[in-house]
């Protein structure tokens, strides 16, 4: 699956560096086995367009380039959340050698924690130069114009139930000894992933929560059982079982497949372009309840406090785990006033933030307007060790 954030981030590294990108490569040996390239999710044109002030960006590296190379580019990978000075100090002198480098796995490559100015380029990219392709784009919106045919409003929820997410996460959901075989069969795909305890992994909130769990909390949250329900996901772990609880909480229940019939063809064999649909209706929902802190469901969240603000709700699993335990302990009455206790705070305010703790593309603080008493000034210190490397020559 291909998120936003990391191309984002080498766009900054690029600007950093002062060096020319090349439209990224996506990953064709993932979990999902997607052969999709940048141009088949994006619009490639616009990106290279829109960036063009900042970043150059060329579609390959130039054949007078890789002619005058001796050797072929140099692989490396970052350290994860790295500094702009490790780019400047460990990257930019081989590639003033090399000329050509490739950065490889570019996931959490570079700090939360940039000047601020780095911060708005983040903006720009995330939710200006990465533009779906028309076909996409065509398609998302015309799931929305159904939806909005039958209702004036919609919950979007990224249920994120797979089962490479299960297994990746390492917990487990009561399905016994077939469960755990297939889940640790699929956890073996990932070579550095440690063993944990599904336990203690629960108990710390790093479980998704079921179908079943999140439509109790929205229930008990306040929301009706004639709520109509976009469910975005891909093959769910357990299939039209583990949906029934949810659907019969929430009869009005679609999914891309259900509202896209035939339309939906020729993306079946691509996860992020459909992935990409799924993006797009989320975002444009009225709510969207994110029930993983995965890449997606930051970029969405980010996104629509970006746009303009639209509620988007977290579950709290930590304390939302304790208290399904021990539900049947309890009327319905008690359990809905806890939910909402529990969930104060992560129900979308448009003011909330966890200081310290919001990842910037969850929370794009630097690129939102804020209010600022009067006799408060605004400054913006733009570090040194940026203003240096923009000196340097543009390279491939």
């Amino acid at each position: 699956m291909i998120f936003s954030f990391q191309i984002t981030d080498a766009v900054v590294v690029a600007w950093i560096l002062n060096a020319t990108l090349v439209v990224p490569e996506l990953d064709h040996h993932s979990f999902w086995k997607d052969d999709s390239d940048f141009s088949d999710i994006f619009d490639v044109d616009w990106f290279i367009s829109y960036l063009s002030k900042d970043v150059t960006v060329v579609k390959s590296i130039p054949y007078e380039v890789m002619t005058s190379m001796d050797k072929l580019p140099w692989t490396m990978r970052a350290p994860r959340k790295s500094m702009p000075e490790f780019y400047i100090d460990e990257v930019l002198p081989i590639l003033m050698r090399r000329r050509a480098l490739q950065l490889t796995k570019f996931d959490y490559r570079l700090t939360n924690e940039l000047d601020e100015e780095l911060q708005k380029l983040r903006c720009r990219v995330n939710f200006h130069a990465l533009r779906f392709k028309k076909s996409i784009q065509n398609l998302g919106k015309k799931l929305v114009r159904r939806l909005r045919i039958m209702s004036s409003r919609y919950v979007a929820i990224h249920l994120r139930f797979e089962p490479d997410m299960l297994a990746f996460s390492g917990c487990y959901y009561g399905g016994g000894e077939k469960e755990r075989k297939e889940l640790a069969e699929i956890r073996k795909r990932w070579d550095t992933l440690p063993d944990l305890s599904a336990e203690d992994e629960r108990t710390r909130g790093k479980c998704p929560l079921t179908p079943h769990e999140i439509g109790l909390m929205l229930r008990a949250l306040g929301f009706g059982n004639e709520t109509y329900l976009y469910v975005a996901s891909g093959e769910i772990y357990g299939g039209e079982e583990t949906l029934r609880p949810l659907r019969e909480l929430f009869p009005n229940f679609y999914t891309k497949e259900m509202l896209a019939g035939d339309d939906l063809k020729p993306f079946l064999p691509f996860a992020s372009q459909l992935a990409a649909v799924d993006f797009i209706v989320c975002d444009e929902s009225d709510v969207f309840v994110a029930n993983n802190n995965g890449n997606m469901a930051k970029v969405l969240a980010g996104r629509r406090r970006y746009m303009g603000h639209k509620r988007t709700i977290r579950p709290n699993t930590k304390k939302l785990n304790v208290l399904f335990q021990a539900r049947n302990q309890m009327d319905w009455d008690r359990f809905s006033q806890k939910v909402k206790k529990i969930q104060r705070g992560l129900m979308g305010e448009p003011d909330y933030t966890r200081h310290g703790r919001d990842d910037f593309h969850e929370m794009p603080s630097s690129c939102i307007c804020q209010r600022v008493p009067a006799n408060r000034s605004v400054t913006t210190q733009t570090e040194k060790l940026t203003a240096q490397v923009r000196l340097t020559t543009r390279i491939l």
